[in-house]
């Protein structure tokens, strides 16, 4: 079987990248259905972008690389396919959008969105590839019959090693090496902190508003999550993708609020009232718990002095903590690293060394921050690689 365009992943960037190559194109995917991963995100909503996409929202080795695409296709780009398609839709906090039904919404218009010149083939495995003469030839097996597909142009939209329960595989970084472009070093990313002791078990279940910093100076501020295995919510998870093994995170809790404030005036109002009970009204009571033998809370509010207040103030916003590691790949939302973007063109995908051959998506050295960037750079990476196939690029 022959075909101009072979596209490898039926996720958000192959989907997206098959609308663009025009005809012939065909999309192959080893899953039962499309999509998997967009039905799964945003709780079930899909958060599908963000309103304030920059490549500055985005970790690579080359920071400048997602320039290109971010620019020639946008977020207002994607909305306004979202709302051609009447997708009612909703804005969160940070400039997260989210569908207002389902996230099935999204890949019923990706699907629609490519009908007219590809088609979809599901339950299909991918062999060797091999490149020659007249394009790849990719041995593929589906429906029990074995079959050799030659495409002018193959296009590697096959994501990272996060969530592997849901098929994800090391595929596109193979395919990468099999042609001598580089990959660079893969972690999870976008993951929880896990403690070897369980220490925050007697807190599993408890958030609070907090930044969460790295040691390299980036912090997040947003919602923190106690678990049974650690720590995760929002400012952890964004925190995660710029942590290496080894270091230190430090936590400052009530990020926003003059806590030393509010504690002096306590003094005056409730100064009979126990230290931690008026802390209490400021942070989860579970937490002011944990924390008390630590914090020495013993005391009335009343007998608390401005030097006391101020170390309390002060432990609880550089509160250091060394994770033992993170859930990895098997919860991460994403995965860092990948293949090298000095190989690939930043216009359009391909790799500078094989004709024919591109690379999009979270294969790619460009990972997202949490809250709809990483589907962001899934559509503009497709939608370079898709119109420069069908302009003959």
């Amino acid at each position: 079987m022959q075909v101009n365009t072979l596209i490898l992943g039926a996720g958000a960037a192959g989907l997206h990248c098959a609308a663009h190559c025009g005809p012939g194109t065909l999309v192959l995917d080893h899953a039962k259905a499309a999509g998997e991963k967009i039905r799964i995100s945003g709780g079930g909503r899909c958060n599908f972008t963000n309103t304030g996409t920059t490549a500055a929202n985005f970790i690579s080795s080359n920071p400048h690389f997602a320039k290109s695409a971010l620019a020639r296709y946008t977020q207002w780009d994607f909305i306004d396919l979202v709302n051609r398609h009447g997708i009612p839709w909703h804005e969160k906090t940070l400039g997260q959008l989210f569908c207002d039904t389902s996230a099935k919404d999204i890949i019923a218009m990706l699907l629609a969105e490519m009908a007219e010149n590809a088609q979809l083939w599901l339950n299909t495995s991918i062999g060797t590839i091999r490149r020659g003469d007249t394009g790849f030839h990719v041995a593929t097996k589906r429906q029990g019959g074995v079959q050799t597909i030659t495409a002018r142009n193959l296009v590697v939209a096959t994501g990272g090693k996060s969530i592997p329960k849901m098929g994800a595989t090391g595929l596109a970084y193979q395919i990468a090496e099999q042609f001598g472009l580089n990959v660079t070093s893969t972690r999870a990313g976008l993951v929880p902190f896990t403690f070897s002791d369980e220490k925050f078990k007697p807190l599993a279940g408890v958030a609070t508003p907090a930044r969460v910093g790295t040691q390299d100076g980036t912090a997040f501020d947003e919602a923190l999550l106690f678990t049974h295995r650690g720590l995760s919510g929002p400012a952890v998870l964004q925190a995660s993708s710029y942590w290496r093994e080894g270091e230190e995170i430090t936590i400052t809790l009530s990020p926003d609020f003059d806590l030393a404030a509010a504690l002096r005036g306590h003094r005056q109002t409730d100064g009979r009232k126990a230290l931690s009970t008026v802390l209490g009204q400021y942070l989860p009571a579970r937490l002011v718990d944990f924390l008390a033998a630590d914090l020495e809370l013993a005391g009335n509010v009343a007998d608390a002095s401005d030097a006391r207040i101020d170390a309390l103030v002060e432990a609880l916003s550089r509160w250091r903590l060394k994770p033992a590691g993170t859930e990895g790949y098997r919860t991460a939302e994403v995965t860092l690293g990948g293949v090298d973007t000095n190989g690939l063109s930043s216009k359009t995908m391909e790799a500078k060394s094989v004709p024919g051959l591109y690379f999009i998506g979270e294969a790619v050295d460009v990972t997202g921050w949490l809250g709809g960037y990483n589907f962001q750079w899934a559509w503009s990476s497709a939608h370079a690689a898709g119109t420069a196939i069908a302009a003959g690029g």
